[in-house]
């Protein structure tokens, strides 16, 4: 258990006690929502513990090292730039596969601009939520300016870091 559980905990509790004093049945309502969204979450959260369990027995860490490691160079980044774009799903898929990527020695710097790419462009996102929604005058909006940001954050990453 790490101290960011124990905050997460102690900020659960001390909600709950907020809830019980403003109407004792509070409680019980917050546990049964917090149950109704563990069961319609439980498949994902399998799925991607499974996801990555695969991922880090089929992906060698050779091949991680040639795509995202330090001897690729420049290279790396930009391939962790468009591999964060393309990479489909949510948090339960693309943090999973930085695991992989961090646990088979991927640089600070690959690991920095993957996430910030996939946070700022994941395509999926683009095309199920932003463009039906907003249109593409604000997608366009949105991305062109942001457009270099994952790969100066790998580059300043790298810079800070010595990665």
């Amino acid at each position: 258990m790490h101290a960011t559980d124990l905050v997460i905990y102690a900020v659960a509790i001390g909600l709950t006690i907020a809830a019980y004093f403003r109407d004792p049945g509070l409680p019980w309502v917050g546990v049964r929502s917090a149950a109704t969204l563990l069961w319609e979450i439980l498949p994902r959260l399998v799925a991607a513990l499974v996801l990555t369990g695969m991922l880090q027995v089929l992906v060698s860490p050779e091949l991680i090292e040639r795509f995202f490691g330090r001897a690729a160079g420049h290279r790396a980044i930009f391939i962790a730039f468009v591999a964060g774009i393309l990479t489909p799903g949510g948090p339960m898929v693309s943090f999973p596969m930085v695991a992989v990527f961090y646990k088979s020695g991927a640089p600070m710097s690959v690991l920095v601009t993957y996430v910030t790419s996939w946070s700022l462009f994941g395509f999926q996102r683009v095309i199920a939520w932003e463009l039906p929604f907003m249109g593409s005058r604000f997608v366009m909006a949105r991305v062109l300016p942001t457009l270099a940001l994952p790969i100066l954050a790998g580059y300043l990453v790298r810079f800070l870091y010595k990665d």
